[in-house]
């Protein structure tokens, strides 16, 4: 599995609009097909620069299809976001690969 994550550290002016923004271009990203879900998180560790930090994590179908995604849909949907937050955000972006997962039920 293999998970592309990315974190983007938004300047509090403009928080709210990245917010509701991030909201809307997720199911776009989704809507390519190359990956299966998606979880909107916020780090919870203060940032010496200020601002609000939040990790977006897509699990891909496969290599291929991650592969693909940057090939046919990436620049595209980048673009909106450097558009309207270009001086208010800082972003980067990671792959990752799932090697194992451990879960607990609670009785």
């Amino acid at each position: 599995m293999i998970i592309y994550n990315v974190t983007v550290n938004i300047d509090d002016s403009a928080h709210d609009q990245w917010l509701e923004w991030i909201k809307n271009h997720i199911p776009k990203v989704l809507a390519t097909g190359k990956f299966k879900e998606a979880k909107l998180t916020k780090v919870l560790i203060e940032e010496e620069m200020g601002g609000q930090t939040y990790s977006i994590q897509y699990r891909a179908h496969s290599r291929e299809a991650l592969d693909l995604y940057y090939k046919e849909d990436a620049d595209l949907l980048r673009t909106e976001a450097a558009k309207l937050f270009a001086d208010k955000m800082l972003a980067f972006r990671t792959e990752l690969e799932l090697v194992d997962e451990y879960t607990v039920d609670i009785k």
